[in-house]
């Protein structure tokens, strides 16, 4: 299955492993719960799943590569105990607790969650002295004479054998006590994960391009040739900071990542070319509305695949003005709320501080709130983002409060403060709209009626910047072209699949 398909179903289990009757008792007997086993290729997303699934059921979770354990990390130490047996006294040989059990209890502590996951990864690549304990710990949950807490579920990943030389099968008494759940690569579920991860437009636009490059593991003479999910993924972070920094990017950069000679020249030059567009079209020219007429012919008589690169470009810089729109509009919401809450604190008659000694401990406790969520990680990371802007706006409204005599006077200067964030939000949506219009009256020049427009409606709809976006604020050309294409482009799949089951019907006929 796809790491999607098992992401779905490792949330259903935990739901079903922590569901419990009227009286408390788990709908599945601990025993009977058994620990789910992923097996696919690296780089395919097992671990990145894992920490979406924790924080969508909201419990906790504890992550460990094995194969950086020895035996004593995670069996525990060994020690003698003086135990009495029918009124002699011997010495008993004792563990200490594994730093895997500790780390789940400390999980537990730090977070306040009872319920958890414990991942263990590249669990059938371990050392010959920590095979047998992690044979243990898949058949009776257990890290030597330590428990996994109640109410933890397990999760252990490896690689097939094809891909590792280290691989240990694992025997039939194992496997007959674990849901083994087999995945393979899938380049239309990753492309759903990079849009909502906001992946380089220069990686998703070629993968779009060349599919056959997304994951590919080979063997010749000089040894293994590779890409995978996580190579690309980590490129695409590394090419976000030089476009940032404007660092160069060549072949042999790429080849970092790309362990695949032909795929990595191959993204190389697209990586060029992707640039060289970018400067030739002045993409940044035509969403700020200046005139385009020298460029609409070429993009008429460009290749595909150009075309195609054209439109990513065109895509990613609205998506860096709906991002800034977002984030200004986040962030004015955010320091609203702390707006109210003052001008409530100033109008209670019980309090007694000073409008900014009571404005600067406001702050405070806003900040030691961020601290919490950051540290027990029950926060995501927008809000984290959302709220660390806010505490600096709300740093510098406190700074002119010590001159103000009233209450009326700090709230007056907190509230001009305010508006001013309020204009930088207008500034950010309107600036967004026009850029979406100015993209608009390109495309229907340039690139009107081909798949083209349909690429550029259908990632605007879909995109995690630009869907909030064109639902908080109304675009008529893009209701217009999404209602016509997306309809037309679901008929089309339709009745492409309605002609598939006609022949599968017809190879399967018989003449009477």
């Amino acid at each position: 299955m796809d790491i999607q398909r098992a992401k779905q179903e490792i949330k259903n289990t935990v739901q079903a492993y922590l569901a419990c009757d009227d009286t408390g008792r788990p709908l599945i007997p601990p025993i009977r719960q058994r620990p789910m086993l992923l097996m696919g290729p690296p780089g395919v997303g097992k671990t990145q799943i894992m920490e979406q699934i924790a924080q969508e059921c909201g419990i906790a979770l504890v992550a460990y590569t094995i194969t950086h354990h020895t035996r004593q990390s995670a069996v525990g130490l060994p020690f003698i105990r003086e135990r009495n047996f029918d009124g002699k006294t011997r010495s008993v040989t004792e563990y200490t607790m594994s730093e895997i059990i500790a780390s789940v209890y400390a999980a537990m502590e730090r977070t306040g969650k009872r319920h958890g996951i414990l991942f263990i990864d590249e669990i059938n690549c371990v050392s010959e002295t920590l095979a047998p304990t992690m044979l243990q710990f898949l058949q009776g949950k257990t890290f030597g004479n330590q428990a996994v807490p109640e109410g933890w579920i397990i999760v252990a990943a490896g690689n097939p054998p094809e891909y590792n030389k280290s691989v240990r099968e694992f025997d039939l008494v194992t496997l007959d006590r674990v849901r083994r759940i087999d995945i393979e690569p899938k380049l239309t579920v990753w492309q759903d994960y990079a849009r909502a991860r906001r992946l380089h437009p220069a990686v998703t636009a070629y993968l779009e391009l060349r599919p056959q490059h997304f994951y590919k593991i080979e063997n010749d003479v000089d040894g293994p040739q590779f890409v995978t999910a996580r190579g690309w993924e980590d490129l695409s972070a590394f090419l976000q900071a030089c476009d940032t920094l404007d660092l160069p990017v060549d072949e042999g950069v790429v080849a970092q990542y790309l362990r695949h000679p032909e795929v990595a020249r191959d993204f190389a030059a697209y990586w060029v070319l992707y640039r060289k567009y970018h400067q030739d079209y002045g993409v940044e020219d035509i969403l700020q509305g200046k005139p385009f007429d020298a460029v609409v012919e070429r993009a008429m008589d460009a290749s595909f695949d150009e075309r195609i690169s054209l439109v990513s470009l065109l895509l990613a810089g609205l998506n860096t003005r709906f991002a800034a729109a977002r984030k200004a509009d986040a962030v004015t919401d955010a320091c609203y709320q702390q707006l109210r809450t003052f001008k409530r604190a100033l109008s209670d008659p019980a309090q007694d501080q000073s409008p900014a000694a009571l404005f600067a401990a406001q702050c405070k406790a806003y900040r030691a709130r961020l601290e919490t969520g950051r540290t027990e990680g029950t926060m995501p990371a927008e809000e984290i983002a959302t709220r660390t802007r806010a505490a600096k706006l709300l740093d510098r409204w406190a700074e002119p409060l010590a001159r103000c005599t009233s209450g009326d006077e700090a709230f007056d200067t907190v509230r001009t403060a305010f508006n001013q964030q309020v204009r930088r939000r207008e500034e950010a949506m309107a600036n967004a709209g026009d850029a979406l219009e100015c993209a608009f009256d390109f495309m229907e020049r340039a690139l009107p009626d081909g798949q083209e427009m349909v690429v550029f409606v259908n990632e605007l709809a879909l995109g995690p910047d630009s869907a909030p976006y064109l639902a908080d604020n109304e675009c008529e050309r893009f209701e217009q072209y999404s209602k016509r294409l997306l309809l037309h482009q679901g008929e089309d799949e339709l009745l492409a699949e309605l002609e598939r089951d006609d022949l599968r019907a017809g190879e399967h006929s018989t003449d009477f």
